[in-house]
């Protein structure tokens, strides 16, 4: 019995000394130095970002290579639902091409670290973000706040009050100027839908199609057709908290209804050609200059301040932010409610507003 219980203490104490070896820290060092690392790698960095039209990240990958001379990022973008699946082809047929995956499929993070094929890291600055927003373990951290609300141009809507409330598009005046994204098409959009109805009831997806909004893929085009004045208003795009004082629309959110808000997650894959650069690459998302000047939305670190007249995201109850993640999680009840949908709005229509980028792309379509 005495042998037996000391067998055990050793395996107990075994096991804790593993998860120890296992345990990964905060990134000791500096920026300089993780960027001569990337440097001598090679310099170059491909990341699988999630969005919309192929030049959607065109600020991030400037701001990244002005930061960082000599070192090349190639963001190819294309909708999460494509990446993620290109991703799993490429773990699947050992053809691992992307570095870094930075994606609004939330659901899919879990999953991939339950594989094993994250790389667990944790960037400067990783415990300064949200506890929320973060794998405890650090095998994939959120690095900006992406948000869907109401975005409105007040020339476009002709002398009626901008939409705030889920209601305020069913005003008669907006029949024929709304824009939305199909929700079948974005898991963002659809939950925002679902959080309308679960709030008026089907009666409110009802009215709003006699509106005869325009549906479109991709919620980069809701956003351009709105401040062009093609459009008067949206609720199925993001906006800038501080807008550009030549811009025509503005972000506007709801005082009683909810919004849509979610950190992206990005991790490192552990099959990464350049897993240098990508340390460099997450760590310099999170650094407090690139948290309040890069990105347009809210950031994710504690200690980073959002705009003037903004509260932290995770202060605003509508943002729905748990809910949102439970949703993206829930992948049968996720797929019921989109045929639902459907069956009001009708079967995508429309080419990829992202391209066809293929197997292993890259670089990002021009």
């Amino acid at each position: 019995m005495k042998a037996n219980k000391t067998l055990a203490a050793f395996g107990i104490a075994a096991l804790a000394a593993a998860a120890q070896v296992q345990a990964v820290g905060v990134e000791t060092q500096s920026m300089d130095q993780l960027y001569r690392a990337a440097l001598k790698e090679g310099g170059r960095l491909v990341v699988y970002a999630g969005g919309d039209t192929p030049e959607q990240q065109n600020g991030i990958k400037a701001a990244f290579e002005k930061r960082f001379p000599g070192m090349t990022l190639d963001t190819v973008v294309d909708y999460s639902k494509v990446h993620d699946a290109r991703i799993d082809w490429q773990l699947t047929n050992k053809n691992v091409v992307a570095d870094v995956v930075q994606l609004q499929t939330l659901q899919d993070f879990p999953r991939w670290k339950s594989e094993g094929v994250l790389l667990k890291y944790k960037p400067i600055g990783w415990d300064k973000v949200y506890k929320e927003f973060k794998d405890q373990d650090g095998a994939w951290t959120g690095v900006f706040v992406d948000a869907f609300s109401n975005v409105s141009n007040q020339s476009a809507l002709g002398g009626v009050k901008a939409p705030r409330e889920a209601n305020d598009y069913l005003n008669p005046a907006l029949k024929g100027k709304i824009i939305s994204t199909y929700p079948n098409d974005d898991d963002a959009v659809l939950f925002w839908y679902k959080q309308t109805i679960d709030r008026h009831g089907w009666s409110w997806l009802e009215n709003l199609m006699k509106q005869q909004p325009h549906f479109v893929r991709g919620t980069q085009a809701p956003a351009d057709e709105v401040e062009s004045g093609k459009y008067a208003a949206t609720f199925s795009t993001d906006g800038m908290l501080k807008p550009d004082a030549s811009a025509a629309s503005r972000f506007i959110l709801p005082e009683k209804d909810g919004f849509v808000a979610w950190a992206q997650r990005a991790a490192i894959l552990k099959d990464a050609q350049h897993p240098a650069a990508a340390k460099l690459y997450l760590s310099w998302l999170l650094d407090k200059d690139t948290q309040q000047n890069v990105w347009y939305m809210w950031p994710v670190r504690t200690d980073v301040a959002p705009p003037a007249g903004y509260k932290h995201i995770w202060q605003y109850p509508n943002a729905n932010l748990k809910e949102f993640e439970r949703f993206m999680a829930d992948r049968d009840g996720a797929e019921r409610f989109r045929a639902q949908v459907a069956l009001y709005v009708g079967d995508v229509q429309g080419e990829s507003s992202a391209g066809v980028l293929g197997f292993t792309p890259v670089k990002a379509l021009r």
